[in-house]
């Protein structure tokens, strides 16, 4: 099941601003896509339990983590605000630029990024989203599979996401580009439900 568009109109940033807040949406290149409902247990569960160990790993660094949700628009080159195309709301992220973060967010690419996938996104996530943040310079980009206990990185090497790296969700993985940042990953998949 694929994510329902808005509509086929081009929208920008400004126009984004304007929709009402109980309806979520993502702007891909100016095509508005409806954010799945409110996530199930597992997602938010993973999604929750690695920014907090990422913020603690970044306890008194200039790196930042955030959580969904938040806006990060990703400019195509100089444009204002109003005129962004593409505004996503990542899972968790890491910016270690400051002056990417703003009162509405983060404008520019995030250097990590973190997807945890539901059935409803799994294919917008891994391939659309993979697309787009390889394009924009994300330096390192994970997708968590909780139904599979699966974890998918790919890291930027000359302007291009690598072959994927696979692991089980089982001891502990560092990121690559900010290796003080190591998920522990035991206690969570113990909690995740047998039962999909």
């Amino acid at each position: 099941m694929g994510l329902a568009l808005k509509d086929t109109l081009y929208h920008c940033y400004g126009d984004y601003l304007t929709w009402p807040d109980n309806v979520r949406y993502e702007l891909i290149d100016g095509v508005a896509y409806m954010m799945a409902p409110a996530p199930d247990v597992a997602h938010q569960d993973v999604a929750g339990e690695i920014y907090f160990q990422v913020r603690q790993a970044l306890q008194g660094k200039s790196c930042r983590a955030f959580i969904a949700p938040i806006d990060v628009r990703l400019p195509k080159c100089a444009e204002s605000d109003d005129q962004v195309d593409t505004v996503v709301q990542p899972d968790v992220l890491v910016v270690c630029d400051p002056g990417k973060i703003d009162r509405r967010g983060i404008r520019g690419a995030p250097d990590w990024i973190v997807e945890v996938l539901s059935p409803s996104t799994a294919g917008h996530d891994q391939i659309k989203k993979r697309r787009l943040y390889e394009r924009h310079g994300v330096r390192e980009y994970w997708l968590v599979h909780p139904v599979d206990r699966v974890l998918t990185v790919y890291r930027l090497q000359d302007n291009e996401f690598g072959k994927p790296e696979i692991y089980e969700l089982k001891g502990e993985t560092a990121v690559g580009i900010l290796p003080e940042i190591v998920i522990r990953w035991d206690e969570l998949a113990a909690r995740l439900p047998t039962d999909y």
